[in-house]
């Protein structure tokens, strides 16, 4: 990526709750007569830039192998990510590994989200050129492994106290998304061989905040769940800030060694 990107020089000053605590705070669910994009209570579609403003060894470059502090391995997810072999990786044409829905979204990337239709968001990355869509209906039931999976997605509306489910006193809409991701295609978590398997699940929680000056963040809350490679969920919070050049889109094919 470009000399564009922002990273630990910028401290993030938001504070995010839980996944837990964050199901607790939020109840009710839009009218049923609504598609999700008029029933959307936050605006995710822009540019986003990735701010690397922690893990910065792990995320911005390809760490050593056997790097994998932070990520609560299992035995069998140690004993398989010591066989990280890039060059083997490119050999058999994967290596886009690394690029996988749980790995992509840590890594040094714009997003560009877009509604492709009334129920459908489309996620498009930069770093590796990944599409993935969050279907909020219409999700197939079973679908071949890929490595940005299968994604369902719903609107979760805040519970306003007094004020009314999922409103605000002047009727304004608030809350955040929920999406789970599965059928994924066994890849890395982190870059240097980190693996999940095939019966991996990623589900995120994505929120927006807005600053006084007019600068907008997005926050993705994510889980990594696998029973083979991990120990118990990899809990991580991400930040993007809101872009207003698309010339900054970068566009970078995916890389087994960079």
């Amino acid at each position: 990526m470009t000399g564009a990107m922002i990273t630990a020089a910028f401290a993030v000053m938001i504070v995010t709750a839980a996944p837990g605590a964050r199901a607790q705070q939020r109840t009710g669910a839009p009218a049923s007569d609504q598609s999700a994009r008029e029933a959307a209570p936050i605006d995710l579609t822009g540019q986003w830039v990735a701010i690397i403003s922690e893990d910065w060894r792990w995320r911005m470059t390809t760490p050593a192998k056997g790097d994998y502090a932070s990520i609560p391995l299992s035995a069998e997810g140690k004993r398989v990510a010591d066989l990280w072999d890039p060059g083997r990786d490119e050999a058999a044409g994967e290596q886009c590994k690394g690029y996988g829905a749980p790995g992509v979204m840590r890594g040094p990337t714009r997003l560009r989200i877009t509604w492709q239709d009334d129920v459908t968001l489309k996620l498009e990355t930069d770093y590796g050129m990944q599409t993935r869509l969050l279907r909020f209906r219409g999700a197939p039931a079973s679908a071949a492994p890929s490595w940005q999976g299968v994604t369902t997605a719903q609107w979760v509306m805040a519970a306003a106290g007094g004020r009314g489910e999922g409103r605000s006193a002047a009727g304004r809409r608030y809350g955040s998304l929920k999406t789970a991701t599965s059928s994924l295609r066994p890849g890395y978590l982190r870059k240097n061989g980190a693996p999940y398997s095939a019966r991996a699940t990623y589900t995120e929680y994505w929120d927006v905040h807005q600053e006084r000056n007019g600068e907008q963040y997005l926050v993705v809350t994510s889980v990594a769940d696998d029973p083979r490679y991990l120990q118990i969920p990899w809990i991580t919070s991400l930040h993007f800030k809101k872009e207003n050049d698309p010339g900054k889109w970068d566009p970078t094919p995916c890389s087994a060694r960079f």
